[in-house]
């Protein structure tokens, strides 16, 4: 919690959340080319479905963006509120189980009671911190960030729609495009996660191809 106030040069978006954002936006978009029907589609069925594909994906891309700042904006209040306790409480100890309780549990529970007041001095030493949270550049950039992801990632699965005038074709394209890119996305999250990314990027695939069954057949 402490780390907005602490590390201001932080990255825009963690590996972790944009191979979420990414993730995302390809599912959301599978559930419109895969509902395509290529035996009945023609040019109207096929425009209208990419304006759905890209409508959807560039409302969820804004959403999402706003719930990034709504957690940013959080996440900073929090770590205000924590940093204030910490330099108020009189008591060391329990000054202490606040800077426990915001970190890792992991790394906690490995913190002896004189490292934590070492950590409490050097909380005191830092600036004073704003009176209530604000967002800032970083915070508008990632947000931007997020939305670019999201939308951005529905244009390779779509784009072979607007080159190729067969559907059938086009969808299959579309589709090999789809899973070489959720390959991508899972590979990249075993590296991420440390568990053999080959074998991610086949699960992620299965993943992929799943929710985008259980969205459609609930009507999604």
């Amino acid at each position: 919690m402490f780390e907005s106030l602490t590390n201001p040069s932080e990255r825009l978006l963690d590996p972790m959340e944009r191979i979420s954002e990414v993730l995302f936006g390809l599912i959301m978009v599978l559930t419109f080319t895969c509902s395509l029907s290529v035996a009945e589609a023609g040019r109207d069925e096929v425009r209208t479905m990419l304006i759905g594909a890209l409508g959807c994906n560039l409302a969820w891309g804004i959403i999402d963006a706003v719930f990034y700042l709504m957690g940013s904006f959080s996440a900073q209040g929090r770590g205000i509120l924590q940093l204030k306790a910490v330099r108020t409480l009189l008591d060391t100890s329990a000054a202490h189980r606040v800077i426990a309780d915001a970190l890792p549990a992991r790394v906690a529970s490995v913190l002896s009671p004189a490292e934590l007041e070492e950590i409490r001095q050097k909380l005191n030493q830092l600036p004073e911190p704003p009176a209530r949270p604000r967002l800032g550049r970083n915070q508008w950039l990632a947000a931007l960030g997020v939305f670019l992801i999201v939308f951005v990632s529905t244009l390779p699965v779509v784009l072979p729609f607007t080159f190729v005038n067969h559907p059938r074709v086009a969808l299959r394209i579309s589709n090999a495009v789809a899973v070489a890119l959720l390959f991508l996305v899972g590979y990249r999250f075993g590296h991420y996660a440390g568990h053999r990314p080959w074998g991610m990027g086949f699960a992620m695939v299965i993943m992929g191809g799943t929710l985008v069954g259980i969205t459609i057949s609930l009507g999604g």
